[in-house]
């Protein structure tokens, strides 16, 4: 991968500050719509005195035993704390589990909002601290796990089997559609955190997530291009996309090296190899879709291309293989090329998100340039640009934040504060 000097980089983050920054920002954020009335949940207290220990202030209890001095934090984990800190204090349905949305967020900003409490945690002072705010998460997270969709009022769907609904399921909410990337985030979380704690429960939902996408394997000789995993469970979808399928193989990989079960290999090795032989255009970076007709949409995402160069990356580290490696740096390389700091900016920051993430995961194999530069520069310039004065940070024209933006920024910090064996 070529290498790239850090001054061009900090320009071209500065000219990219003032492209965007066309649309003045506002002075504060809006104030968080309030619980609906009507709505009733069963309490969840997050853990109590977590973000205490990120001030460095001392941990109190009604036996006044005398606690060591937490520790006090810099650089981007301070940060990571500052961004998780705006997220609850401006997004999160105290007592449910919940973010806020319609009235609850959709599964996918709840999906990073998850991801940054597990980043939080993985964050070596903070190990240990936030353990409530996890079991939190976990509640929440039930709300939108569907048993059952056969015979579901809210429509018509190709797979009954049990997975996370793309809106908070019955009795809390309407349920619906199951997304098939949505549940790829949530079962790549419960991975990381199935690494931190090792509990059975949360391997067994990773397995069930991972259940309903090798099921949702399109192999209809019918189909241009058969293979891939769909975008949704909606019996009119015929799409088959790079961002179901390439994190579905992460995701798989992930349980092969948890469990060393084969198939988990094979489905990966498939799910990688389709995408490549379907989605993969000159350029050398990947389309969006192949539609029933095979043909491909050529919108190019930065996080589509992220998940393949992690994918490659995990497949050389499972099999030895040195191809998968190569391929990824192609990949990288290609995308290096064509996203500028400029169209990165330009991106929904969870694009921008994914795509650092598998940079960086392919940077802690290979030691190349320009790994985690890239992120921290991303996040330098959305600490100075896109930032709110009660850390809230906003994304778009013209600038706004939410659940999803505020959860992607506590996560890159607490990536970029994070060992490489956490990323996944």
């Amino acid at each position: 991968m070529p290498h790239r000097c850090e001054n061009t980089h900090a320009a071209r983050w500065a000219l990219a500050a003032l492209v965007l920054a066309a649309v003045a920002l506002p002075a504060a954020a809006s104030a968080s719509a309030r619980y609906p009335a009507g709505a009733t949940r069963a309490l969840v207290t997050p853990g109590r005195g977590v973000l205490a220990f990120a001030h460095g202030a001392r941990a109190t209890s009604k036996k006044k035993k005398k606690k060591p001095a937490a520790p006090v934090l810099h650089g981007n984990a301070a940060r990571a704390v500052l961004a998780f800190e705006a997220l609850q204090h401006s997004y999160y349905v105290r007592g449910s589990g919940l973010y806020e949305g319609e009235p609850f967020s959709f599964l996918w900003p709840f999906s990073q909002a998850f991801g940054a409490t597990v980043g939080m945690a993985e964050i070596p002072a903070l190990k240990g601290k936030f353990n409530g705010e996890l079991h939190a998460r976990l509640v929440g997270l039930n709300n939108y796990l569907d048993l059952d969709n056969s015979g579901a009022p809210e429509g018509v769907y190709n797979s009954s089997l049990a997975a996370y609904d793309g809106t908070v399921a019955p009795p809390t909410g309407p349920g619906g559609t199951k997304y098939y990337d949505d549940n790829d985030w949530v079962g790549i979380e419960l991975m990381r955190l199935y690494e931190l704690r090792h509990e059975a429960s949360v391997l067994g939902a990773a397995e069930g997530i991972m259940a309903f996408e090798m099921a949702g394997w399109q192999s209809s000789p019918e189909l241009g291009c058969s293979g891939g995993v769909p975008f949704s469970n909606a019996s009119e979808n015929t799409d088959r996309n790079t961002i179901t399928t390439a994190p579905a193989a992460e995701l798989a990989l992930q349980l092969y090296s948890a469990t060393k079960e084969q198939g988990y290999l094979q489905f990966a090795e498939m799910a990688y190899e389709w995408v490549r032989g379907c989605l993969l255009e000159p350029n050398g970076m990947y389309g969006d879709h192949v539609n029933a007709q095979g043909v491909v949409a050529p919108m190019l995402w930065s996080y589509t291309q992220g998940a393949m160069i992690g994918a490659g990356a995990m497949l050389y580290r499972a099999t030895g293989n040195s191809g998968f490696l190569f391929q990824a740096r192609q990949t990288a390389a290609a995308a290096l090329a064509y996203f500028t700091p400029a169209r990165v900016a330009g991106e929904n920051p969870f694009f921008a998100f994914v795509y650092f993430r598998n940079l960086m995961y392919l940077d802690s194999i290979t030691h190349d340039p320009p790994g985690p530069k890239l992120a921290q520069e991303y996040v330098n310039y959305f600490w100075s640009h896109r930032r709110l004065a009660d850390n809230l940070f906003v994304s778009g024209s013209p600038p706004s934040g939410n659940v999803l933006v505020q959860a992607v920024m506590a996560q890159l910090y607490a990536l970029l504060a994070s060992p490489s064996g956490t990323y996944f």
